[in-house]
């Protein structure tokens, strides 16, 4: 099978443009417009819970629509132009307007190229595409990065917002080159059940919430996302507290940039092993990661000894990316609601992403951040252990390709 080239850059340039300007973000409120902590916090959470609410609807009406591409074109659109937003009003009421805008927008590009790539390869190449997806897209975040240092400290701190609205015009183009006759959209949602009649039709929505499997998992990715998402944000402020933002930016650029170079290794890892070790032993290694991390962030002031703990982001993030589109494709195949439970979980990243950020910077203006950290750090060990304990492996190795759509070519 070829891999599917636009799809490729799609995922290269939404990297940059599903994440936003993210932490760079909070180092622009703390030291340019000297936002509070926890004002800094309700900003990062407003985007979160604005996909919170959207996830859920998202993926169904991505499970509905035969028109994704253009969906994909809409979503980017907005997201740049919500960017720009932030710097065209400077206040307040632009910043949480903005973050808004692009957590609802964010709640339909996941599901949307997940869809996509499934309605192109179907279940056979899923996890060879999704790998080089994943690949791909880390490569663009780490360029992206490497590009917001650079502008940084060589034009201006606000450079990293036009980036963001460039990347997303890139990410247009790349969506624009994707036959959108190939995709099969019945085959985007999971594929259908047979009634006994012969026609298919998508299973109930609440027969997903009657696999065990499902349920657990989704307790697990909320552990993972509540423990997860401050980290990058606290980080950041840390290393911009003591120094100049236009240092601070190039700090935070260095962090993610070590985390993107793993994450590459990881999504090639991932698409040679899940489907051979299985995605539970890899989950692990994830979920593993989070509590060392954390503890190590706490303990360490050094900016470049915070740069290189980042890099484990790059195991964690990098191999969560992987297995859990594959976790989702192997519970719900056959269902015709892979979008939906993709929305549901997305859903439930968002909550476990908005208290995170909210509760963690909060921790840190009433406390330090030490305290903030290693909160996080035990929030992840929960998690670990009921991963081990109760979550099975969802791999079913006699795939049947007979039925894949020649679109995989």
């Amino acid at each position: 099978m070829q891999l599917n080239k636009p799809l490729l850059g799609v995922n290269f340039f939404a990297g940059d443009v599903v994440g936003g300007i993210g932490p760079y973000l909070a180092i622009y409120l703390l030291s340019l417009q000297h936002w509070s902590p926890g004002s800094i916090g309700i900003a990062l959470a407003a985007g979160s819970i604005a996909t919170v609410v959207m996830q859920s609807p998202a993926g169904a009406i991505v499970d509905a629509v035969t028109w994704k591409r253009t969906l994909l074109i809409g979503c980017a659109i907005a997201i740049a132009v919500s960017t720009l937003g932030i710097l065209a009003f400077n206040d307040a009421a632009a910043v949480y307007t903005a973050q808004i805008l692009i957590g609802s927008a964010s709640a339909f590009l996941g599901p949307l190229i997940a869809a996509v790539t499934l309605g192109l390869v179907g279940h056979a190449y899923f996890t060879k595409q999704t790998s080089a997806n994943q690949a791909w897209n880390h490569a663009g975040n780490m360029i992206a990065a490497i590009l917001a240092a650079i502008l940084a400290l060589t034009w201006s701190a606000l450079g990293v917002f036009w980036l963001v609205a460039a990347m997303a015009c890139g990410m247009i183009f790349c969506a624009l080159l994707i036959d959108r006759n190939a995709i099969d959209h019945d085959l985007a949602r999971g594929g259908l059940a047979e009634e006994k009649k012969g026609s298919g039709n998508p299973e109930g929505i609440l027969s997903l919430f009657e696999d065990r499997r499902l349920l657990v998992f989704a307790i697990c990715i909320f552990l993972f996302h509540s423990a997860n998402a401050a980290m990058l944000p606290l980080v950041s402020q840390k290393l911009s507290s003591n120094s100049d933002v236009e240092h601070g930016i190039a700090f935070t650029a260095a962090c993610v940039i070590a985390a993107q170079l793993v994450m590459i290794a990881m999504a090639v890892f991932c698409g040679k092993k899940a489907d051979v070790w299985g995605r539970k032993p890899l989950f692990l290694i994830a979920f593993a990661v989070l509590p060392f991390r954390g503890f190590l962030f706490a303990y360490f002031e050094n900016p470049v000894a915070l740069v290189a703990i980042q890099a484990l982001d790059g195991v964690a993030n990098g191999i969560f990316a992987m297995v859990f589109l594959l976790v989702l494709a192997d519970i719900t195949n056959g269902t015709g609601r892979f979008n939906l439970a993709q929305g549901v979980l997305a859903m439930l990243i968002g909550i476990g992403a908005s208290l995170s950020n909210i509760v963690a910077e909060y921790i840190v203006q009433f406390t330090n951040y030490t305290v903030g950290f290693m909160s996080l750090a035990g929030t992840a060990a929960v998690g670990l252990i009921i991963f081990l304990v109760f979550m099975e492996e969802t791999l079913v190795k006699d795939v049947d390709a007979s039925a894949e759509p020649a679109a995989a070519q």
